[in-house]
């Protein structure tokens, strides 16, 4: 009984969202894509940064 309820109650609130329209969706995609580019290219730049920092300061 308590299943069923659930699924009922959880279908009832699906119907209530508000979906992202084929726009909205390609935007959202493509800012994520373009903030994981900017933090990734973030962390390479401080990776280099630190080896250099850990090879040549630390362990030289």
């Amino acid at each position: 009984m308590g299943f069923i309820r659930f699924v009922g109650e959880s279908s009832a609130e699906l119907k209530k969202v508000e979906w992202p329209g084929r726009q909205q969706l390609v935007q959202g995609t493509v800012v994520v894509i373009v903030a994981c580019a900017i933090v990734g290219g973030y962390l390479a730049l401080a990776d280099l940064a630190f080896r250099h920092l850990v090879q040549n300061i630390l362990l030289g």
